[in-house]
């Protein structure tokens, strides 16, 4: 998992920067070809452009690949925004990807100096985000302080969770990650060692004014001074490891309360971008009808003009064939006058 991440950041996702707008061909290219240009595709132009790479797939004879493209699901600003950082600034990528590594491997060994080296390079999250604004907003579509936010949290899940950094490493971030709770520094360190009792023979000796320091009177306090020291060690290591024990508990009981609510998450993702394609296409067909409708109403008036001269003609042409039939009625009464049966 690690070696694809880094092959994501290092140059494959470089790679993909320019497939945005003018990027390979998806007619004669692959499935992660289209998916690569789409999800650098700005969330607004998202769903006309998968239609398009779509229908470029099946043109193409590749099925398969146009179902895989029809199931992208689109980005929201702040997940597109961290796609963009991804492919534009590989090198900046490559180095958060490995700090998260380094974070994790010493939260996991409980290694409270490394945990404390390594916190003081978190800053890293808060210049990307910055990036990623900026480079959000060369492209045209400025981020608000709310969705800044989102990128910055999506970052600081890259370095807190395994399984985020590999999502983002991919390129295909369709909503915003949330890190889990921050990582412990401070109640990492062992604690300080506390100081060794002294033995009760040379307390009372020394509340009575008395000199100890008899061989006999030092040799038991010795005694009794390492075995105060070995059970204090004793106490304190049985006291940490009980303190590592309720820590890793509660580090699980958080991971499942994580996964459920990350499976939420994503049916709550995947129920909103449903609506939102919906919604979408819905729109679309309300202009498509909306157009028919425009064009359907010219036809009609002019099928209304057309019919409007079509009558006056008929009756013109009614008029015209009554006045011809009374002439000729006329001019047969003339002949007839003028020609009587029987002469």
């Amino acid at each position: 998992m690690q070696r694809r991440s880094a092959r994501r950041a290092d140059g494959g996702s470089g790679g993909r920067a320019g497939s945005g707008a003018g990027g390979a061909d998806p007619g004669t290219g692959t499935a992660d070809t289209a998916l690569d240009e789409l999800y650098a595709t700005p969330p607004p132009r998202f769903v006309a452009r998968r239609e398009e790479l779509a229908a470029e797939a099946r043109t193409a004879g590749r099925a398969a690949d146009a179902r895989l493209v029809q199931q992208a699901r689109r980005p929201t600003l702040a997940a597109w925004a961290a796609n963009l950082l991804l492919r534009s600034r590989p090198e900046e990528s490559a180095r958060l990807l490995e700090l998260g590594r380094a974070l994790r491997a010493a939260y996991r060994t409980l290694d409270a100096a490394e945990l404390k080296s390594l916190t003081a390079q978190r800053r890293l999250v808060t210049a990307l985000a910055r990036q990623a604004a900026d480079l959000a907003d060369a492209a045209g579509h400025p981020l608000s302080a709310a969705v800044r936010q989102e990128v910055e949290s999506t970052l600081g899940a890259v370095l807190a969770d395994e399984e985020c950094a590999d999502r983002w490493a991919a390129g295909r971030l369709h909503t915003a990650l949330t890190p889990p709770s921050a990582f412990p520094v401070g109640d990492l360190a062992a604690p300080p060692p506390a100081p060794v009792r002294e033995g009760r023979e040379e307390g009372r000796a020394a509340r009575r004014g008395k000199p100890a320091d008899r061989p006999a009177v030092r040799a038991r306090h010795d005694r009794a001074g390492d075995e105060l020291a070995g059970d204090e060690l004793a106490a304190r290591r049985r006291a940490r490891q009980e303190r590592l024990d309720r820590a890793r508990k509660a580090a699980e009981e958080a991971a499942r309360h994580r996964s459920a609510a990350r499976a939420e998450a994503a049916e709550a993702d995947t129920a909103l971008d449903r609506a939102r394609e919906r919604h979408e296409e819905a729109r679309q067909r309300v202009t498509e009808a909306r157009r028919r409708l425009d064009e359907a109403r010219t036809e009609a008036r002019r099928a209304d003009r057309e019919q409007r001269r079509a009558e006056e003609r008929q009756r013109t042409a009614a008029h015209a064939l009554t006045e011809a039939e009374q002439t000729a009625r006329e001019a047969e009464r003339a002949v007839r006058r003028a020609d009587p049966p029987g002469r």
